[in-house]
């Protein structure tokens, strides 16, 4: 179990650089950089699947399909989106209530106890949420959507995630994800030609959208398919509470936010809220 636990270790390592790597992008449709990021995810995958001969394994149900593909496609087309639209920093941050979402979620789809414990876990954080974008805080004229697809990219996250382990999709092999992000970067790509403008990527847009094919968008969903089906889901779920705090400060780092008292409370709160919900008993 623990190497399973330490190989989803490296999904969160990556998911830290999600945000800075998109915003590097910038410039990119969210529906194009989806598709972009998933073409390279799904080919590199596919090829790996490949030369190890197990190709037979992306022959999955139809329901298998419908989650992994639905899943991928939902959680990055409404990131994607909240980061062209709204501030970078804030918007990470409201991301990455899906850890909380998850603990509420998790009581009604896998009839697990939501004891006082949780509830407060999951109080402290959503608070931390109302603290940065509740009364008083400022932001530019039209972040209002982006803020939204932020905490709509965190819900489709959560229910992926907890969903990955009923009976029916906890039995799906980890080579069938090289499939899933190729039938996402075909459903982005249709969804972009049919709603966007195509933008030709310049040196800096295509290298981030390499990074991000490669890490946060590729590497990342097969160690952390690893982690969740065979490892600790205990421990993963309370070190994924790092990760919004690394993720913040890698994008304050390049520029994109500043330290504030609010923002440094709300991460410290939405952090906190994670772990008094995971470690509840």
């Amino acid at each position: 179990m623990f190497p399973a636990t330490l190989i989803g270790c490296g999904a969160l390592v990556l998911w830290a650089f999600l945000g800075l790597f998109t915003r590097l992008a910038a410039g990119i449709p969210p529906l194009q950089l989806t598709a972009m990021g998933f073409a390279v995810a799904g080919a590199v995958g596919l090829a790996v699947v490949a030369s190890t001969g197990r190709l037979r394994l992306l022959r999955q149900p139809p329901v298998a399909w419908l989650h992994g593909v639905g899943g991928l496609f939902g959680y990055h087309a409404l990131y994607f989106l909240a980061l062209a639209l709204a501030p970078a920093v804030e918007a990470n941050l409201l991301n990455y209530l899906w850890p909380l979402l998850m603990v509420l979620l998790a009581a009604p789809l896998r009839g697990m106890r939501l004891g006082p414990a949780r509830l407060a876990g999951v109080g402290l954080g959503f608070a931390g949420c109302a603290l940065l974008v509740g009364t008083g805080a400022s932001f530019p004229p039209g972040a209002m959507p982006g803020l939204l697809a932020a905490v709509g990219a965190a819900l489709v996250w959560a229910i992926y995630s907890v969903t990955a382990g009923m009976p029916r999709l906890a039995q799906v092999p980890t080579e069938a994800v090289a499939g899933f992000c190729l039938g996402a970067a075909a459903l982005a790509t249709v969804a972009h030609l049919a709603f966007e403008p195509t933008v030709w990527p310049d040196a800096r847009q295509a290298l981030a959208a390499l990074l991000l094919g490669l890490g946060p968008v590729g590497a990342a969903f097969f160690l952390w398919d690893v982690g969740i089906k065979r490892g600790d889901p205990r421990l993963l779920g309370t070190l994924a509470y790092a990760v919004p705090v690394a993720s913040t400060l890698l994008l304050i780092l390049a520029g994109e936010g500043a330290f504030s008292t609010k923002l440094i409370l709300a991460t410290l709160m939405v952090t906190g809220g994670g772990i008094v919900a995971a470690k509840a008993r």
